[in-house]
Order: structure tokens, then sequence, then C-alpha cells
């Protein structure tokens, strides 16, 4: 990238974390998009749908631009981390294009303000509250970005699959020998590292 364009640039690193994001939840099963693999409960699906509400938050409330999307797991009362999973009634479907919805209504606050114009973070305290539409979707783009490496992370422990994306997975090419191999000389060193060796 030799030319720049600051909303171009934006768009083109938002929009890759978005489609990493969606990306690990393709070919699996209803149980295993929504399964937690850490002990607070990560996983895909719910990772989907806390960054649906971040867009619509970050980049449409907070620029006095609603999108009206229903979101009751936001609301006044709901049960925290109501956002970081899904229940059985809220179809995988739904909250993909939900968050395909939200990536709509984002990319239209983008294109339609400057990035040097004030929005009010309606969740923020009073009197630290603006933040400049550049830096929300430096802010956005910093979250999907940290929720797709725990995507990553959580795909690779279910069934090995990892990567960037389709055409870029980012990994030094080798067999399941090599990797073995590499990782239990990670672990050796890792061991020597604590025994002070």
């Amino acid at each position: 990238m030799t030319s720049s364009n600051a909303k171009t640039d934006l768009h083109f690193y938002l929009q890759s974390a978005r489609d990493a994001l969606l990306w690990k939840l393709e070919g699996l099963s209803e149980y295993d998009i929504r399964r937690p693999l850490t002990p607070t409960g990560t996983n895909l699906l719910g990772l989907v749908k806390h960054v649906a509400g971040v867009e619509l938050g970050y980049l449409g409330d907070t620029f006095g631009r609603p999108s009206g999307e229903p979101l009751p797991w936001l609301e006044d009362g709901a049960e925290p981390n109501a956002d970081m999973w899904v229940t059985a009634d809220e179809s995988r479907e739904h909250i993909v294009e939900l968050y395909r919805r939200a990536w709509t209504h984002a990319d239209a606050t983008i294109d339609a303000l400057a990035l040097d114009t004030i929005g009010r973070v309606p969740w923020w305290p009073n009197g630290r509250d603006e933040v400049t539409l550049h830096h929300a979707v430096v802010r956005v783009i910093a979250d999907t970005h940290r929720h797709a490496g725990h995507a990553d992370i959580v795909r690779e422990l279910m069934d090995g699959a990892v990567g960037m994306n389709k055409g870029n997975v980012s990994m030094a090419s080798g067999d399941s020998a090599w990797w073995e191999n590499y990782r239990s000389r990670v672990e050796h060193a890792a061991r020597e590292a604590d025994r002070g060796v």
C-alpha cells in the first residue's frame, strides 16, 4: 500500500477482521460454534454476537445514528456477559445476519461522516464520553481483531484449523510431524527456562 486514503485503509482492516471472525464458523456444527472452550466461556458465535453490538454502539449510537436493531442482551437489567454467548433460540443465521447488518450500518456511518466528527459514547461517563469517528473506528478494528484472535485459538483447540483467512493461513508450512516437533521444542525451551538453565 503506497497511496493512502484513511477511510479506505480503516475499512480494509475492519473488513479483514470481520471476514476472519465469520470464517471461523465455517464447517462447524451448532454445538461447536456455541460451546465454551475457555474457563470464561469464550465461544465462536458469542464473539460474533458481541462484535455486532460493538459496531452498532460505537459506529451507530455514538454518532446519533441508531440502527433500530433490538439488542436485548445489552439493555439495562440484562445479565452480565449476555452479549458473549448465544441462547438456544438465537439461530446462527440470526446472529450472522445481525452482524452483516451491523457492518452495513457501521460502513454507512463511516462513509457519511468526516473522521474528525465528534460523537458521544452513551455508556461512557459524562465529561469523558466524546470521541472522534476516527478513534471509534480504530477502537472497533482493535476489538474485532482481538476477538478474531480469540476465535482463531478457540477453533484451533476445537479441530486444529488455523489461519487468518481462506487465502492466507499465515502459518509456517509443515505437516503434523513438523508441528509436533516444533511444539516439543517450544515446550522444552519453556521447561529449561523454568529450571533456570
